[in-house]
């Protein structure tokens, strides 16, 4: 179930100012140890320790092809990979890694049965609480 709560927007600048749209509401976040006592809760022949090690073996070859220049896809995941922000240069003669990356940063793009469509068609959504309409803020009932 994705829960959601009510927000306005208040960008004066924005054609949209003044419209209500709704935000996606995280209520836990399970770090790899907890996501491993979780899968081991799923019947599994391993223990949560077992788990956790691949996990942590995982993550850190995942890390090391990313910063290879590799994608490292995970069926029905994500495929991560790394990707740049830079700045502007008026020719290529005058780009230099050092001037012109600002930094590089890690890509997940949603794949398989995790794609935006699938999850746009299969996702139950909820509001996490109740909201007053007002005078442009969001209004928390209790």
């Amino acid at each position: 179930m994705i829960r959601y709560k009510l927000y306005q927007n208040h960008n004066s600048n924005s054609n949209t100012n003044g419209k209500w749209y709704a935000r996606a509401v995280c209520e836990e976040t399970y770090d790899t140890e907890k996501l491993a006592a979780h899968m081991s809760s799923h019947s599994s022949p391993f223990s949560a320790g077992v788990i956790h090690g691949v996990l942590k073996d995982m993550i850190a070859c995942i890390k090391e092809l990313v910063m290879d220049g590799k994608n490292v896809k995970l069926d029905d995941l994500a495929i991560f990979s790394a990707g740049l922000r830079t700045l502007p240069a008026n020719s290529p003669e005058e780009f230099t890694a050092s001037a012109n990356i600002d930094s590089v940063r890690l890509r997940a793009r949603s794949t398989g049965v995790f794609r935006t469509s699938v999850l746009t068609r299969e996702a139950k959504t909820k509001q996490f609480s109740q909201y007053t309409v007002g005078e442009g803020s969001e209004v928390e009932m209790p």
